[in-house]
């Protein structure tokens, strides 16, 4: 139960405690003033960047920059945020030079609070969110206007100049990498042509269908063989049957029997040739199928690689096409809807505002105080009181009397002069009491 009920127990509580509350009030008012002075405005300044799509449609020519624009923001963002690119503005704007006690990873950390970096999504095509940012707004808080609005301006810069890099080195990165492919898979091409070559070279294949090219060669050659044995059997048996009697000339017989000889003789080279070829042919028809096989292992391996430069082939222009794209600045743009402007007010509360907020809260301080002081005393002091917890009405109020303080120094010498003067006043008036009789 506390001893404020009524206004006139209020007024009665901020007399006894003016002491308190004044002193409480008076200390307000200085620490609000302090306060005041002591804290800086702060200031805001927004750039906002326009994201652009690309101005060809991906229909007619496709970018290789995949991934959806609020991901490589947020690769950006991370970039932007970095701790050496933040210590780069910090030393090349001057920033919290007037707060010297501070090392340099609290200076990041509070140029890391200070600017904030928000997009907006763009409107959906159907139902489908293809993560498309349209707008971008960077914004910095600073101590002054002009260094809000340079320190905006710069992140807008790097965040600009780090979008387009990305994207111009994400296409050079799948250009060059397609072009390593197309010549390694060249490259392979042309080693598996040589080896391919080599093989056929080893082992006498020079066209398709050489199978049976040598098939129906071993048939000629054995229908030639053939033809052979039978033309020297004849000559044989032509040698054979040469008169020899008495009624042919011995000089005849002879340059018969030569001649047949020598028709024998080149006969049978003339077999011994085809005979040798024959047997080769039998080899390596004998041997044909391991050499089929090989020989599909290569078509097969060529096939694929034939395959697979193609589609790398297909590749590499799409992404020169893309690349091509980037470097003309046809695909997507970072464009400046509104640069970052020279705030006309701060953001903060001004300092008259601050000094009345400080007071305001002093004198509510006070007046809590001053009732925890009344709770701790909780004393009756007027009858309604009495009345009013005991229920017994008093007779008589004897007011407090105090004797009153005994003056000393300057103020016991200006009391003693006072009474004295009023004495001498009191006898003068008792010696002439009509004043305007003299």
């Amino acid at each position: 139960m506390g001893p404020i009920y009524s206004l006139a127990d209020f007024l009665d509580m901020l007399r006894r405690r003016v002491g308190l509350i004044s002193t409480v009030v008076i200390a307000g008012c200085f620490a609000s003033v302090f306060w005041a002075l002591s804290t800086p405005h702060v200031y805001r300044s927004s750039e906002v960047i326009q994201i652009e799509q690309p101005q060809i449609s991906d229909e007619l020519v496709r970018s290789t920059v995949d991934g959806s624009a609020a991901r490589r923001l947020q690769l950006i963002e991370q970039q932007v945020m970095a701790r050496s690119n933040l210590i780069e503005m910090i030393e090349e704007f001057d920033l919290y030079t007037d707060l010297a006690g501070l090392r340099m990873s609290e200076k990041v950390d509070l140029l890391r609070q200070s600017v904030t970096i928000t997009g907006i999504a763009a409107v959906r095509e159907g139902f489908a969110d293809d993560g498309a940012i349209a707008v971008l707004t960077i914004t910095a808080e600073m101590s002054s206007a002009e260094l809000a609005r340079d320190v905006a301006h710069a992140f807008a810069d790097d965040t600009r100049t780090l979008a387009a890099d990305q994207r111009r080195q994400q296409t050079r990165e799948t250009l060059e990498f397609f072009q390593t492919q197309e010549e390694a898979l060249l490259a392979q091409i042309a080693e598996q042509e040589k080896a391919l070559a080599s093989f056929r070279s080893a082992n006498d294949i020079s066209f398709e269908g050489s199978l049976e090219f040598r098939r129906t060669e071993l048939g000629s050659l054995n229908e030639a063989i053939l033809d052979l044995d039978r033309e020297i059997i004849t000559a044989q048996l032509a040698l054979q049957n040469l008169d020899r009697s008495g009624n042919t000339r011995a000089a005849t017989i002879e340059r018969e029997e030569l001649e047949l000889q020598r028709r024998i003789d080149g006969l049978t080279t003339q077999r011994q040739l085809l005979d040798s070829r024959r047997t080769e042919l039998s080899q390596s028809i004998q041997t044909r199928p391991e050499v089929e096989r090989t020989l599909a292992e290569f078509e097969r391996r060529m096939s694929q690689l034939r395959g697979q430069y193609d589609v790398i082939s297909t590749r590499r222009n799409e992404a020169e096409v893309g690349f091509t794209l980037e470097a003309a600045a046809r695909g997507e743009r970072f464009t400046t809807l509104e640069e970052a402007q020279v705030p006309d007010y701060p953001i903060s509360m001004s300092r008259k505002q601050r000094v009345i907020m400080g007071v305001a809260g002093a004198t509510v301080l006070s007046l809590i105080l001053a009732f925890i002081m009344e709770l701790r005393r909780p004393v009756l002091r007027t009858a309604a009181q009495m009345h009013r917890e005991t229920g017994l009405m008093p007779v008589v109020a004897i007011p407090e009397t105090r004797k009153p303080k005994e003056r000393k120094g300057l103020a016991k010498l200006w009391q003693d002069r006072r009474e004295a003067g009023l004495q001498g006043r009191a006898a003068r008036l008792a010696r002439n009491p009509d004043p305007h009789s003299s």
